[in-house]
């Protein structure tokens, strides 16, 4: 639809809403009396239809008239319309859609306690949803035929809380960070539930963690991380550093410990306060990491200026950035600050 004309369906939309709510409401303390402008679920659904037309699917209003007669409530707009995408004669097309009944809850609590999760990430080829709580658990959500299968781990032998995680899209692991490790987890592993490497010691407390998509090496992955003082890292991990050589099993621990000092790795001071937020941007061939530093708020470059000491290009903020996104349609990065 047409951006006017949607603008135009959408204020008829909830004229039609408002109005059944108070009729619900009216019927519910039996003040109703029926005349035949009476909106009920069939003459909401052709009206629906004439407004949005065939984008629109049946079981999408069908929920959403339930969810509206049952809390009789005004919508919250961001919850009942997005867009989906798919192709169609080899170009993008976006179509109108409810999205009520696309919604999925996880019953089955992945935190306990005062525990809370602390990161999301999307893996979108491999269909994967993957968790991260702050006091160590982590699950692999895997989205087959409409049913989730799920893989739970929980890290234990740090009492620093995790900060965020990410896949190793190469090596096909999770990555996540703590404030003074980075856990590598097998979550395929048949053997061993609890496959899971700690890379340590980390000599600052790391805040953020994100892959790096930099080639189509079969056995390697790089992985940026953000500190508490300011610094950027560029880690780079091989196959060969998971070998059983290479690490050692801890007393009355199922954890492979591998030393930090063995890894690739460069830094950089980029920030005068905390790493907020670290993100590799593959459109633009750069990274990006944000902090609540008002002089250097924003830092968008070549990687390779980890590598080096030239000037890398940075945004001043008022009172600093939280957190950054980029849009490959709108070819434009937008901060929050």
């Amino acid at each position: 639809l047409e951006s006017l004309d949607f603008d135009n369906a959408l204020e008829q939309f909830q004229q039609l809403v408002e109005k059944m709510i108070i009729q619900k409401t009216k019927e519910r303390s039996g003040l109703y009396t029926e005349d035949d402008d009476e909106i009920d679920y069939d003459k909401f659904y052709k009206t629906t239809r004439t407004l949005f037309g065939s984008a629109v699917k049946g079981h999408n209003i069908q929920a959403f008239f339930r969810k509206t007669i049952n809390t009789l409530e005004k919508p919250d707009w961001l919850e009942i319309f997005g867009c989906f995408s798919g192709e169609s004669d080899d170009q993008l097309k976006e179509s109108v859609v409810f999205l009520v009944s696309e919604k999925r809850q996880i019953t089955d609590s992945v935190v306990k306690g005062k525990d809370i999760i602390k990161d999301i990430v999307k893996v979108p080829h491999l269909d994967f949803t993957i968790t991260a709580s702050q006091k160590g658990m982590i699950t692999v959500f895997h989205n087959q035929r409409k049913a989730f299968f799920r893989y739970s781990f929980y890290f234990h032998q740090d009492t620093s809380w995790i900060a965020g995680c990410d896949f190793l899209p190469q090596l096909n692991y999770v990555v996540a960070v703590t404030e003074s490790t980075v856990i590598v987890w097998d979550y395929k592993s048949e053997e061993n539930k609890n496959n899971c490497f700690v890379i340590k010691p980390v000599k600052n407390c790391l805040l953020c963690v994100c892959t790096v998509t930099l080639s189509d090496h079969q056995a390697k992955d790089s992985i940026l991380m953000g500190d508490d003082k300011g610094y950027v890292y560029l880690l780079t991990m091989t196959s060969d550093h998971f070998i059983m050589k290479h690490y050692k099993a801890e007393r009355e621990s199922q954890f492979r410990v591998l030393d930090y000092e063995n890894f690739d790795t460069v830094k950089r001071k980029l920030h005068d306060y905390w790493v907020g937020r670290v993100k590799y941007i593959p459109a633009l061939k750069c990274f990006g990491s944000c902090s609540s530093d008002s002089v250097c708020s924003f830092v968008l470059d070549d990687i390779k200026r980890l590598e080096d000491n030239l000037p890398v290009r940075e945004f001043s903020v008022p009172k600093g950035v939280n957190a950054f996104t980029y849009c490959g349609k709108a070819k434009a990065v937008v901060t929050g600050g």
